[in-house]
């Protein structure tokens, strides 16, 4: 009996694992262009914008979880094995959520450009940075970014 529940602690762990590892955490920047081709036009405004941390739940969070759930489920028996182990997998995914929260870098302002393309529409770009980038300056659009050509 201690082995099934050892193997299948190992195993759900694994399974987390697993699943964590082809999670994608969302940026709040616009997707790549699947189009590799490069659009020109003129930037007509330049507007700061404010990226908002993201606070969902991600690996660390389900980790933590797992983790405490595992070491939880070690302690007592019926009724207070499963408090313990209640108890153990929110005291893990809180620990797990605080830590990644702490590691995780808060966002810089990103910068906000309106393209004139040459073909008369308009589009809206966030991006990182625009350092050399200024209203009236010709870009080049590619991949979802501009730059000066």
């Amino acid at each position: 009996m201690t082995h099934l529940r050892t193997f299948t602690a190992a195993a759900g762990i694994a399974a987390v694992l697993s699943l964590a590892a082809c999670s994608t955490t969302q940026s709040g920047y616009p997707a790549p262009s699947s189009s590799t081709s490069a659009r020109y036009g003129v930037v007509q405004s330049i507007n700061l914008v404010r990226q908002e941390p993201n606070n969902s739940i991600g690996a660390g969070t389900i980790v933590g979880a797992v983790v405490g759930g595992v070491l939880g489920n070690q302690v007592g028996k019926g009724d207070g094995n499963k408090a313990a182990t209640v108890l153990g997998a929110a005291g893990g995914a809180y620990a797990g959520h605080q830590i990644e929260k702490s590691n995780r870098q808060t966002p810089a302002n990103a910068v906000q450009l309106v393209v004139r393309l040459h073909d008369g529409n308009n589009i809206i770009l966030i991006q990182e940075s625009a350092a050399d980038i200024r209203v009236g300056d010709r870009v080049v659009v590619a991949n979802g970014n501009a730059r000066r050509y």
